[in-house]
């Protein structure tokens, strides 16, 4: 196992959770549906990175609905950043991922509403 530090783990956890609930607030659906979506998604983590992932609670930015979301995109890019430093072959697994949860999370209440798609583009930028 890759062994992480406690801040890096904690921008990784800040990063999956965070990006899941950007989408998730960027239009109301059933809370629900959409944890249980994500969280499936997760599975297709490396199990290194489910293992960090999973090791403590996500923090999520403090603020303004901007404030998050800026603080999340800055996570996801230094996720990536942190996990090719680490595991170079887990940055591609860890974007499929992410973009698949996103996708999971948007789709759960069987509909992608535009403001879905569009934070789903956003999350997605910031894992380029």
């Amino acid at each position: 196992m890759t062994a992480y530090t406690e801040a890096e783990g904690q921008t990784l956890r800040t990063a999956v959770f965070g990006a899941m609930v950007l989408v998730s607030t960027a239009d109301p659906g059933s809370v629900e549906e959409e944890s249980h979506a994500g969280i499936r998604a997760m599975t297709l983590l490396s199990d290194d990175l489910r293992a960090v992932i999973a090791a403590a609670p996500p923090s999520l930015p403090k603020g303004t609905a901007s404030d998050v979301e800026v603080g999340v995109l800055a996570a996801l890019k230094e996720a990536v950043q942190i996990i090719n430093a680490h595991e170079p072959r887990d940055v591609e697994i860890f974007r499929a991922a992410v973009t698949e949860m996103c996708r999971s999370v948007a789709g759960a209440d069987g509909e992608v509403a535009a403001t879905e798609k569009e934070m789903v583009t956003r999350v997605v930028e910031a894992l380029a």
